[in-house]
């Protein structure tokens, strides 16, 4: 590979890539055998910044994941052997293959699937940590957040949430809490915490601006959950809510890279072989929940031939339930629109207006974008485009445009 500017960039893509892909991986696969959180979060980045000198000289490898475990590998053998660690321990990790093969489940009844990330999801969602640790330490460890972005998402500083961090994982090891999928009772404890995370790492790689590896992972991981306890309902429709919402990926924007709301997508480029399985496995669930309502929702807009053939009456019944189960302000949001569409704009802003009466979705910039959107189909062109910009100045990149493209149309 010629070492000039526009090829290091070029490197530079493929390093973030492959990164991304791989980094939860290698993290997970370093914890199983060292033990050490930190020394496996140190090798994942060691690695990641020897192929940025690296493979502008050498190339970018055939199997750049692979590279990069091998890498992380042989810089935790380094650093172990120079700590005098157990040798059981060095010749087990040394022993890693480059590349390891998927996981297969166990026979029925058996304990476990046995797959590291898995596995780092149920321990970062032990109940000894509190709810935000785990949620910040799932972000770290399994999506491979920068500790400063996780800092802007909490409010607060880098240097406090890389304290809140290493205490998480202090927790972890003074605990003693063990690296594996429970079973029992504690499988049924840990179950709601873990669903939380996965649909929150499915959310990061689904919202307009990111990465869709996330997205992808948070489908697997459903997966193997599904596999692994087929009984519990929420699991399934978890997973039905991915493929149904992830079947959208390639008609969520044009030509240009703007983004398409549903109404203006190409449905022929749906995904509907994950249609059709998100389906099928929500077939499966008997019982309302709210990720079962949200599947279900989600179900509505994936099997309707068109935009106008839409079941927004069956859509704001299950927003009527999902309210009773999980009533939250976005929720109530949700629950205006689908009513709008259903029973007339009127209504819908009527819902709004009740929404925000308590003040939880004041400065809330999605719900002047569902206003812009009511008052548009109510007639008020004007001031509908002037709540479409005011929604467009709390977002950026696809969004905004988005917004500020609907504002145009409306003028």
């Amino acid at each position: 590979m010629a070492d000039g500017p526009t090829d290091r960039l070029a490197v530079a893509d493929a390093v973030a890539t492959a990164s991304t892909g791989s980094y939860a991986r290698i993290v997970a696969s370093l914890i199983r055998v060292t033990g050490d959180w930190t020394l496996a979060e140190d090798c994942a980045q060691e690695a990641s910044t020897l192929a940025l000198t690296r493979w502008p000289a050498e190339g970018v490898p055939a199997n750049p994941g692979g590279w990069l475990m091998t890498v992380a590998r042989n810089r935790a053998v380094d650093v172990l052997r120079r700590a005098s660690v157990e040798r059981r321990k060095l010749r087990e990790l040394a022993a890693l293959a480059l590349t390891e093969p998927e996981p297969e489940p166990g026979p029925a009844g058996e304990g476990e699937i046995v797959d590291d990330r898995l596995r780092l999801v149920f321990t970062c969602c032990h109940p000894a940590l509190s709810p935000e640790a785990r949620v910040a330490l799932t972000l770290r460890t399994v999506c491979g957040v920068s500790t400063a972005d996780i800092a802007r998402a909490f409010l607060v500083t880098e240097s406090t949430m890389t304290r809140r961090l290493t205490r998480a994982k202090a927790k972890i090891a003074a605990a003693g809490i063990p690296y594996r999928v429970p079973t029992g009772p504690a499988l049924a404890e840990r179950l709601p915490g873990v669903l939380a995370v996965l649909y929150l790492l499915f959310t990061r790689g689904y919202d307009a601006d990111g990465e869709p590896a996330f997205a992808d992972e948070a489908i697997r991981l459903a997966r193997l959950l599904d596999r692994l306890i087929p009984a519990q309902p929420e699991v399934a429709a978890l997973l039905a809510l991915f493929l149904l919402q992830h079947s959208r990926r390639d008609a969520r924007r044009d030509r240009d890279g703007n983004l398409l709301t549903l109404d203006r997508q190409d449905r022929a480029r749906w995904d509907h072989a994950a249609i059709a399985e998100g389906v099928a496995v929500l077939a499966r669930v008997r019982a309302d929940g709210p990720y079962a309502l949200q599947a279900r929702i989600a179900a509505c807009h994936a099997t309707a031939a068109s935009a106008e053939a839409t079941d927004w009456g069956v859509i704001a019944g299950a927003y009527d339930r999902l309210a009773g189960w999980h009533p939250s302000p976005v929720v109530e949001l949700n629950r205006a629109v689908a009513h709008g569409y259903a029973h007339g704009p009127a209504a819908g802003l009527a819902l709004l207006a009740a929404a925000r009466a308590g003040g939880a979705l004041n400065g809330y910039p999605l719900a002047v974008a569902a206003e812009a959107e009511l008052t548009a189909r109510q007639g008020d062109r004007e001031r509908a485009a002037a709540l479409f910009r005011r929604a467009a100045d709390a977002h950026h990149g696809a969004e905004r445009r988005a917004l500020l493209d609907r504002a145009d149309q409306l003028s």
